[in-house]
């Protein structure tokens, strides 16, 4: 009989490329790993592994049982939500990962509401960026998170997650305001993105690479190397011709705005970054969104808890914002 935990191990080798990967996420030592994966292969009779020096790569049949055991976890998702829907009311903790924006701007209301309807659960919100959530959620260090994507750079398919849409955002093109006039204002919030595709937004598109040229020899604030929101910078600008040339590194929108203000440089933000009255700088409103949904381990969808805190987001969504494209 094949062991559940041996299966975990080798799905997360099979997403994380190397052993000493699935150690540090699950908190196992390297060679507890490799001797689990040792005991699967006798378990399966036959290799999974193939070893290349200090790395090591699936077989066709450990690739074969890796789909098996994605679909062995996702039933052990559903029986653990079976058993959760039959106990009388939610209690236990709920480890939720969410960006920023939303953790200032939608977690804390839903929080509220959570509280009030079960308050035998035990929320913990863990700032976490969505390229690391996929991770986190199939290492079970997180139950659901918030997780975004971009026109641009759009949300790869994970094996073994589910998300679901919560809201669109609109993005703005910041830059530091003309000296003899007043800050420009950002359209009204509810004004819903232009249709487009995914990672080449079109239509008024060419407006928007206008928009972006004018600043192609400014310096430009974006996020750090590796998260969503400098890709999305970095491929908008050479969508309009040009590489950005990058001055300073921020993840914080407040920050950026601050930075913006101050005359040293220019930024893309979204919707939720925009706080309120930014003195000193001029906001443009591009033809790009930002994308927010809810992920989960696939067979969590009918979990009591998994569902409260979805109804309670939703709930919680300012009623300016967009509601997401279909394609999303």
């Amino acid at each position: 009989m094949l062991d559940v935990r041996r299966l975990r191990l080798l799905r997360e080798l099979a997403r994380r490329g190397t052993i000493a990967a699935v150690a540090e996420a699950l908190a196992f030592s390297p060679s507890a790993v490799s001797q689990q994966l040792g005991v699967l292969e006798r378990e399966a009779g036959l290799p999974l592994l193939e070893r290349t020096g200090r790395r090591v790569r699936l077989t066709p049949a450990g690739e074969g049982l890796v789909r098996h055991a994605e679909a062995v976890l996702e039933r052990l998702e559903q029986a653990e939500a079976d058993l959760a829907e039959a106990r009388s009311g939610l209690a236990g903790a709920l480890r939720i990962g969410s960006f920023p924006t939303a953790t200032r701007a939608i977690v804390p209301a839903a929080l509220v509401s959570l509280a009030r309807r079960h308050p035998g659960l035990e929320p913990m919100v863990s700032e976490t960026d969505p390229a690391a959530v996929a991770h986190a959620l199939r290492a079970g260090d997180l139950d659901v998170a918030l997780v975004h994507e971009y026109d641009f750079v759009p949300a790869p398919q994970e094996p073994g997650l589910t998300t679901e849409p919560l809201y669109g955002e609109a993005m703005y093109l910041a830059a530091p305001a003309a000296p003899a006039a007043p800050a420009a204002s950002p359209a009204p919030l509810g004004t819903p993105a232009s249709p487009g595709t995914p990672g080449a937004p079109d239509g008024a598109g060419s407006g928007q690479r206008a928009v972006l040229r004018t600043h192609a020899q400014a310096p430009w604030i974006m996020a750090t190397p590796g998260t969503l929101c400098h890709a999305m910078t970095v491929r908008a600008c050479q969508a309009a011709g040009f590489t950005p040339r990058v001055r300073h590194q921020v993840d914080e929108f407040a920050t950026v705005l601050a930075l913006v203000a101050a005359g040293q440089g220019v930024a893309v933000v979204p919707q939720l970054g925009i706080t309120g009255a930014d003195h000193g700088v001029g906001l443009t409103r591009l033809l790009m969104e930002r994308r927010t949904m809810l992920a989960y381990r696939s067979g969590a969808a009918a979990h009591p808890a998994v569902t409260a805190f979805g109804a309670a987001l939703r709930a919680a969504v300012p009623p300016e914002l967009a509601t997401p494209r279909a394609e999303a």
